[in-house]
Parts: C-alpha cells; structure tokens; sequence
C-alpha cells in the first residue's frame, strides 16, 4: 500500500516505538493522528510530525469511538492503524510475601496491551472495511507483540499472557479481514531502548543489551518504525507475527 496521503492512527504514538512510527509514517506522507494518555507529549510530538493528537484510553470503548470518528473526520478512513500502546508492570503470580498476587494487577496488563489492542483494532475495522479498496486492499493492521510472548521471564506472567494473546490474536483477525483486503500484522520486538528502558541503570541495560547476539546493542524505535513501513508497503505481509530481536532468546530470569 501506497502510504502518501492515506490516514493513520498510531497508538501509543507519544513516544517509544509508537512515537517512532509516527514520526516514519509521517515523514512517508502519511497523515497521522496519534492516541495516547500522556496529552503533553503527545501533542507536541504531533505538531513536530504536522499531525494530530487525540487523548484515549485504548481500554474505552467510548474514548476509542469518539477518537476514530474525529481522526477519520479530519483525515479520512484509517488506511493504516499501528497498536503500540501497552504497559509493562511487573507480576508474579506470588510475591515475595508468599502471598499471591492481587488479580488486578494482572487485570490492568492484559486490559491495556490486549483488550486495548482489540478494541482499537475492531472499532478501526468496522470502519475500514466500509472504505473503498485502494488497488487490492482496503487497509493494514499492526499490532505489537513481544518476545516475551515466547519466552517470558520470571516476573513477566502479566506481560508475557498479554503479549502471547497478542500473538494469538494475529492469525485468525487476518483470517477474518481477508475478505475485506484488510491485513493484520504484529511485531514482536526484543530489548529495544524506549522511555521505560532508559530508566534503568547503565549497569542494567548494558547487561540486557549483551544478551542480543547480533547487533549486541539496544534495537532503536527507528527500526521498530521501518519495520512497519515494510510491511504496509508489501502486501504479501499478513496473518505473521515477525521477531525483531536480534536472535536474542529471553533467559528465565
């Protein structure tokens, strides 16, 4: 798909691999609208890139709704929608008092980085399919994944069910949108240097960047971001979920 001209929402797109993706389909043409809480950010990120901001809480019906109506008012239907928007809260399923976990902390995680993802992804494609074809297909979904969907770590029980429903959630949404020229995508990226990784010790990061076999470093947002740009742009892309990780396999601990 073309991305010159077409609307894209992007959420999370405030900073980290959102903000990336922003920014690269912006600089493509694209005209941007991002979702995300954190209205100072957002906003001045988007008059950087020339576009829009809409304050949402991807977890709200509602919020979702109102933010794709005003976004597809001033820009037109979504063509492109990229799903960054998650947490990372820690969890174990006991804690160190021997205690198990409160559910709501589990609750939160997976509320955020995958009912969110699905209720972005299925109010945008109750739109999209609507829309008329751009050539042989309507429009592409990207969704964010991790590694930890894979390989969880210890502490990681929240993130790793959300990020694996994620994965999950990849194929038969491909599947279901076939019919429409509609493409769904996720990504699952390893330790890649956002906001919540920065701050973290140098000691810390230099020991989790060591454990990437090849490039041996943090992955940049940017290429989180030229990922994305791929796989809009080649429409043999669909129903995949792709590692961008450098051969890096998580430890338990």
């Amino acid at each position: 798909m073309e991305i010159k001209g077409v609307a894209a929402i992007v959420t999370g797109g405030a900073s980290g691999l959102g903000g990336a993706t922003a920014a690269r389909l912006a600089s493509a043409g694209a005209k941007v609208t991002i979702f995300d809480l954190n209205a100072e950010l957002g906003e001045a990120h988007a008059r950087a890139i020339g576009g829009a901001f809409a304050k949402v809480d991807v977890t709200d019906e509602t919020a979702v709704v109102a933010a794709i109506t005003e976004a597809e008012g001033r820009n037109g239907v979504a063509r492109i929608v990229v799903n960054c928007a998650g947490v990372a809260t820690g969890a174990r399923l006991i804690g160190r008092d021997g205690q198990a976990a409160p559910l709501a902390g589990f609750a939160k995680v997976v509320g955020v980085n995958l009912i969110g993802v699905f209720n972005v992804m299925s109010k945008a494609a109750a739109r999209l399919v609507q829309a008329d074809p751009l050539g042989e297909e309507r429009g592409v979904i990207v969704n964010t994944a991790s590694i930890a969907a894979f390989e969880g770590q210890i502490g990681q029980a929240a993130y790793a069910a959300s990020k694996g429903g994620v994965a999950a959630l990849t194929l038969p949404a491909a599947r279901e949108l076939a019919r429409y020229g509609v493409r769904v995508m996720a990504i699952a990226p390893g330790v890649f240097m956002t906001p919540m990784m920065a701050g973290f010790s140098e000691e810390v990061q230099a020991s989790v960047a060591s454990q990437v076999p090849f490039p041996s470093r943090f992955g940049r947002p940017e290429e989180y971001a030229q990922l994305v740009e791929s796989i809009v742009a080649n429409p043999m892309l669909n129903g995949e979920v792709i590692r961008l990780d450098g051969a890096m396999r998580m430890q338990p601990k």
